[in-house]
């Protein structure tokens, strides 16, 4: 999951060393904790968090398979 949410934001950004992820997990949820450059922050969400909710569309869909919740927070 992890490699997936990578996969698709470093294309995206102009400082892929910049973008980390934190990872949590509890029986039955995933929450992955986004962080990229601030001069990046407008390309990961988008024009009015259209691209944030593709990412978060396509994560949750692959969250399914694992029968757990996911939830993705972009963060500063």
């Amino acid at each position: 999951m992890e490699d997936l949410i990578l996969a698709i934001v470093k294309p995206l950004v102009d400082h892929p060393d910049d973008v980390s992820l934190h990872a949590e997990e509890s029986d039955s949820t995933y929450f992955y904790q986004l962080s990229v450059n601030k001069e990046d922050m407008g390309r990961v969400i988008g024009k009015q968090g259209r691209i944030a909710k593709a990412i978060r569309t396509l994560v949750y869909a692959a969250g399914q398979k694992a029968d757990k919740k996911v939830r993705l927070e972009i963060i500063d």
